[in-house]
This record gives structure tokens, sequence and C-alpha cells, in this order.
């Protein structure tokens, strides 16, 4: 998956941890929701301006870090 339009990097925002499009939810935050036992539904209920893509770009990112 190409996540680097959708996980963007910004030094003032979020001590500059890589963030879902420009917004202040981080990667960290969606990978603990997912971890804690948190499902894409429940995830995408819970906050309804994120998407299966930016879920899906968040693992890729994880993946390749």
């Amino acid at each position: 998956m190409q996540y680097q339009n959708i996980i963007t990097i910004e030094a003032g925002k979020r001590g500059g941890k890589p963030c879902i499009r420009g917004m202040r939810i981080t990667v960290y935050d969606v990978l603990s929701y997912l971890a804690s036992g948190m499902t894409y539904e429940k995830l995408l209920n819970d906050f309804p301006y994120l998407t299966q893509e930016d879920i899906l770009a968040c693992l890729s990112h994880a993946a390749d870090q």
C-alpha cells in the first residue's frame, strides 16, 4: 500500500510523530487502539473522520519501520 500520501509528519504537530492526513491522530494512536482489541468497525465508529484506508496506511507504515 502507498501510505506516503496519508501519513504525514509535521515538526510542530504532536511532537513530529507520524499523523494521519495532517490531523492530530497519530499512527501510534491507531495502532494502540488496534492492539488493545478495538476492531476496525469500532475504530471507524469512534473516529468517523478516519477511513479503512487510513488504518491500513498505519499498518503499512508500522511494517516499514
